[in-house]
């Protein structure tokens, strides 16, 4: 059962999820803008963009370390402040070299925060007995939301550096709030962080975790990256119809999670995996294949319902394979959210290049096919939540 130090741990752990969500968003939205103002070409902005996953990737291994000495609270407490302010440095930068240096810094608190808040959730999780992620990963899916809802409303009305500073206000006094009513290291971790250290966690279980999610950030990173060019040169929708194959992936995305955790409880993490796996599979497809605009849209829509459920319930899959709770796990599956968005990113941009956008969405459909085989390794081999 619950207690209130639970439901206040709880709590703030939303609050955490959501200044996340509202930090990425803030920068994100920003990418057009910011590259009009440096003067940046295709080429330049695309390499800047890669150091943030890059650089998050060392974020995440360095939190793993961090979080199994000292405690995922501890980390949050410096990394997701830094999140909120390298992002108003990105804004107000004002020439390029200081501008990179921001987005280096925001990639690596990135990799932190998404450790470590993942860390928390899974504290959650395991104190409460039942599945709570997807609620969290909803919650970061509604601030990111309206983040980029602020910027539509800011619009050129407000100078980038007043609009991209606002809602870090905002992300400030939430880090700050939240940080405190985190669980502690004592909470969080079953054995005393210094005999936690000195065990090393194997790879061999977390193996399946790792790929399923690199695998779901390739399709992530495809529907991100390319659905507006696909709209636009493959079906050659218009202004106003181009955007809707992205917004129905992101609605799609949010609809499951908040239902998410509700299925899990009924049908199990790995079933729930597997049936996202071919969901997904069945949306790229539907990429691939479509002639008509509504079509294709509908099948953006399919991703979002399959892919959503794969990042929750690796976190998750994870702190079940760590029951002492140092973390290590959670950050190992964690770098290859980075992993598969390079990758992705990459090999669909190479096979557009190369042939067309429709061969190019084969790539994620393959390896959505592959979500499938791996569901297997997210059964929990022992009683769930211990």
């Amino acid at each position: 059962m619950p207690t209130p130090r639970d439901r206040q741990a709880r709590m703030a752990t939303f609050v955490v999820y959501a200044v996340q969500g509202l930090s990425f968003a803030t920068l994100l939205t920003q990418v057009a803008a910011l590259q009009t103002k440096h003067h940046l070409d295709e080429g330049t902005l695309t390499l800047i963009l890669l150091v943030v996953p890059v650089i998050a990737g060392v974020g995440s291994v360095g939190a793993g370390s961090l979080s199994a000495r000292h405690g995922s609270r501890w980390l949050l407490r410096f990394a997701q402040p830094l999140v909120a302010l390298a992002v108003v440095a990105a804004g107000f930068a004002p020439n390029l070299p200081l501008f990179v240096a921001a987005v280096a810094v925001f990639g690596l608190g990135v990799g932190g925060v998404d450790a470590g808040m993942n860390m928390q959730g899974v504290a959650v999780e395991r104190r409460y007995q039942t599945p709570v992620l997807n609620g969290f990963h909803a919650l970061w899916s509604v601030a990111s939301l309206l983040g980029a809802l602020w910027m539509s409303f800011a619009g050129d009305r407000i100078d980038v550096e007043i609009r991209m500073a606002v809602p870090m206000l905002l992300a400030v006094a939430g880090s700050l709030y939240a940080a405190p009513k985190l669980y502690s290291i004592a909470e969080e971790q079953v054995e005393s962080a210094e005999t936690a250290v000195k065990k090393r966690f194997p790879w061999g279980p977390i193996i399946p975790l790792c790929l399923a999610m690199g695998f779901l950030y390739v399709g992530d990173a495809a529907v991100s990256n390319f659905s507006t060019v696909y709209m636009k040169d493959i079906l050659l929708a218009n202004a106003s119809v181009i955007p809707l194959a992205y917004a129905a992936y992101q609605a799609t995305t949010l609809v499951v999670r908040l239902a998410g955790d509700v299925a899990v409880r009924r049908y199990g993490p790995a079933a729930i995996v597997r049936i996202g796996g071919a969901i997904a599979t069945l949306g790229f497809l539907g990429v691939v294949l479509a002639q008509t605009q509504p079509l294709a849209i509908i099948a953006f829509g399919l991703t979002g319902v399959g892919l959503s459920v794969v990042a929750p319930q690796s976190f998750s899959a994870a702190g079940r394979l760590d029951p002492e709770g140092t973390g290590i796990a959670i950050a190992r599956v964690n770098l290859f959210n980075y992993v598969g968005f390079i990758v992705g990113a990459a090999a669909v941009g190479f096979l557009a290049d190369s042939f067309d956008m429709r061969i190019a969405f084969a790539a994620p459909l393959v390896l959505a096919a592959g979500i499938i085989v791996l569901a297997r390794g997210f059964q929990p081999s022992a009683k769930v939540y211990t």
